[in-house]
């Protein structure tokens, strides 16, 4: 059967799958891999064959990933508008390694990419192509604000991803030994860092603390090279930002000449509802990282910036890697396919339903401390009722202020609970036992994530639903020394 007439959520025909080998796999994978490795050992999965939200592991079963390959896969696994661009560059003859030449291939990437930019952005735009990684494109972020404005200081937020500032700097460091990162406040509703809750307030502390640090002598922060910023944090716990905050972080960055570098290597195609999450604000970066989805599945990064910034001069070092020919081609594809169909505009309707969904879920479970996100990038946090937190406000004041779930339970004593990353990874476990897949992240890795692809339908998205309350209510029933036996989903 060709790939384009399947319908969605079919597996490809790749042969039998060797159902009862999967023990083998994992074993060999274990004395193998190494240590650090993160996704294998929370999700013992063989996966031999994937169409869009469904994934077959090699004992049989059937998944609905909902992890997306950390955000990467925003068509799902094997879109056919993904196949069919890389069977045509594969039986074209073109060659897969271009370096940075210009070829045909790059050339309709490059189009449909500056198609889908901001507008303040795209009529003066100027890319720069690097190592596959995200990590790598944030370091060459940092390298060319660096150069352009002879300053060394960089300014993040902390709970950024390893794919953020933290990474770049430290791979700068032993040739700049004057670089400084300098963690700014980063604001949240939930876990407010002052502990006075509320996003407003959270929001306006975050903003001062950024407008005081250049400007106070006494701080001994110079003013920065750069300011980056993701518009949602992922790794740190789908923290969505204010929109109104990230217009004044714009104010603040532009009046002193510091570029705003947006970070949209995981909220970017249309994963948040908007084509690119910085566009919810109404903010133009000077700067934009771009990875993970934009390549179609397929490893690509690109550093796109406002043409003041170009150095106009050769020298950066050169990649082997740069401009990979078939992730070039899948991206082009995974970008038209968004902007044509909608989307990002379908991953804002269908997320906000999502949401609604869930919320019921804090007021039924204690350890659900909150439920949030933006599109189709959904947190969970898991809480200790039981445990020592730190002090807040009250829950009644904090749901006042930022109209959403009170983070400090009632009978907590006004005290902001404690992550429950134990509790996470159980429910985490129960959901693997259901056929669904999701991520951790946040606080002590204590927020359940769900990355599922822009192309679910609205009958796959209330599956999703069913099975992650299911798996919230067994990991709870354990909690309270009950049972979760439930049946594996074939």
């Amino acid at each position: 059967m060709h790939a384009a007439s399947l319908p969605d959520g079919a597996l490809l025909d790749t042969g039998p799958a060797p159902r009862f080998a999967h023990e083998g796999f994992l074993r060999r994978q274990a004395a193998r891999d190494s240590a650090a490795r993160t996704y294998a050992r929370a999700l013992p999965i063989v996966p031999v064959r994937a169409r869009g939200l469904t994934i077959e592991g090699a004992d049989g079963r059937r998944y609905l990933d909902c992890l997306s390959g950390a955000g990467t896969l925003a068509l799902g696994h094997n879109h056919p508008v993904v196949l069919e661009s890389l069977r045509r560059v594969l039986d074209s003859g073109a060659p897969l390694n271009a370096l940075d030449l210009a070829t045909p291939v790059k050339d309709a990437f490059l189009t449909e990419l500056f198609r889908t930019l901001p507008p303040g952005l795209a009529d003066r735009a100027h890319v720069r192509f690097c190592g596959p990684a995200g990590s790598e494109a944030v370091e060459t972020a940092y390298a060319l604000v660096r150069a352009a404005t002879g300053r060394s200081g960089l300014l993040p937020f902390p709970g950024a991803g390893d794919t953020s500032a933290a990474g770049a700097l430290d791979a700068t460091s032993a040739e700049t030994p004057d670089a400084r990162l300098t963690r700014l406040s980063h604001p949240q509703h939930y876990r407010c860092p002052s502990g006075v809750g509320g996003e407003r307030r959270s929001a306006d502390l975050a903003a001062l603390w950024t407008e005081f640090l250049p400007d106070a002598p006494a701080s001994g922060v110079a003013l920065p090279a750069g300011v980056i910023v993701e518009p949602v944090q992922s790794e740190g716990g789908v923290i969505p930002v204010p929109d109104t905050w990230l217009r004044r972080l714009r104010e603040l960055t532009a009046v002193r000449s510091v570029p705003l570098i947006a970070d949209e290597i995981r909220t970017g195609v249309g994963r948040t509802g908007a084509f690119w999450a910085i566009e919810h604000s109404g903010v133009t970066p000077d700067v934009m990282v771009l990875s993970d989805a934009i390549g179609g599945s397929l490893p690509l990064a690109v550093v796109v910036y406002r043409d003041g910034l170009d150095p106009g001069r050769p020298g950066t070092p050169a990649d082997s890697f740069p401009c990979n020919q078939l992730a070039m081609a899948a991206g082009a594809a995974t970008l038209a396919h968004v902007r044509e169909n909608a989307l990002a505009e379908r991953a804002a309707a269908l997320g906000a339903r999502m949401l609604n969904q869930l919320r019921p879920l804090a007021s039924e479970f204690p350890w659900v401390g909150d439920v949030r996100g933006r599109g189709l990038m959904i947190g969970v946090e898991l809480v200790d009722p039981d445990g020592e937190g730190k002090p807040g406000r009250s829950g009644v004041t904090r749901a006042a202020e930022c109209g959403r779930e009170a983070s400090v339970r009632p009978g907590s004593g006004s005290r902001l609970l404690p992550a429950a990353p134990e509790l996470a990874a159980a429910v985490q476990r129960e959901c693997l036992r259901r056929g669904l897949i999701v991520g951790l992240g946040g606080l002590r890795a204590g927020v359940v994530q769900l990355l599922p692809p822009l192309t679910i339908t609205d009958e796959q998205a209330a599956a999703v639903m069913d099975r992650l309350a299911d798996a919230v209510r067994a990991a709870a029933r354990c909690r309270g020394g009950g049972t979760a036996a439930a049946p594996l989903t074939r």
